[in-house]
């Protein structure tokens, strides 16, 4: 595979805040349709790479390269473009609008990628049909378990068509049921729409649906035993 096939390669990235140096040359690459998890123990920088790869955050010294573009050459509504077009961001607490249903909580990037409102309707109940959600649908957040709550937060990040998943602790805030039924749906969106997954935990142990594991030790990923 060409390098600029990838749709993430980052080389010897390095990030610091003050004087603590969280990352310290991660070295990176994600194909298409991988399923990809970073483990590590709290603070050890994942949500930091989470960011970066994310064009959250920019990395102080190394390349950083999303969809064959250099990330230090992108304007902040570049950043901001790719992130709502080509990527999908599910963080650690849902971020799910209280104001808003189910539906128009997964509506809402559609909107601001201005997609017309029979559109985002149509893709929103696809895709919680497809998932078997449907029943959700008109319920508000505040309504739902935090394992629905989350998954809900994953199909949002896919209304877009995205290139890419990137999801930060999403089996943090839920029970083991949730978190094996949110853990097959990621493996489901990898293998059957061939978006690539990443996903970071805490747990440094627990088997994962994973076609590649790393554990971010030190300020630098290792492939995981």
């Amino acid at each position: 595979m060409q390098k600029s096939d990838y749709l993430v390669e980052l080389v010897d990235v390095h990030k610091s805040y003050g004087l603590t140096e969280v990352l310290r040359g991660v070295n990176l690459a994600i194909k298409p349709g991988e399923f990809v998890s970073i483990r590590g123990k709290s603070g050890v920088g994942k949500t930091n790479l989470f960011k970066i790869i994310g064009l959250l955050e920019t990395a102080d010294k190394g390349t950083v390269n999303i969809f064959g573009k250099d990330a230090s050459t992108l304007s902040d509504d570049q950043k901001t473009e790719l992130r709502l077009k080509q990527m999908g961001l599910v963080f650690q607490f849902f971020n799910l609008l209280p104001s808003l249903t189910v539906l128009e909580n997964i509506e809402l990037p559609m909107a601001l990628n201005n997609v017309k409102k029979p559109q985002r309707t149509q893709r929103a109940n696809e895709l919680l049909e497809y998932f078997d959600l449907k029943k959700l649908s008109e319920r508000f957040p505040e309504n739902l378990s935090g394992g629905e709550r989350q998954r809900i937060a994953i199909i949002r990040g896919l209304v877009n068509h995205p290139s890419i998943l990137l999801a930060d602790e999403p089996t943090s805030s839920i029970d083991d049921e949730n978190a094996d039924l949110l853990l097959e749906l990621l493996g489901k969106i990898s293998h059957e729409q061939k978006v690539a997954v990443v996903l970071t935990s805490t747990d440094l142990c627990e088997k994962l649906p994973t076609t590649k594991d790393y554990l971010l030790r030190d300020g630098q990923l290792h492939p995981n035993p």
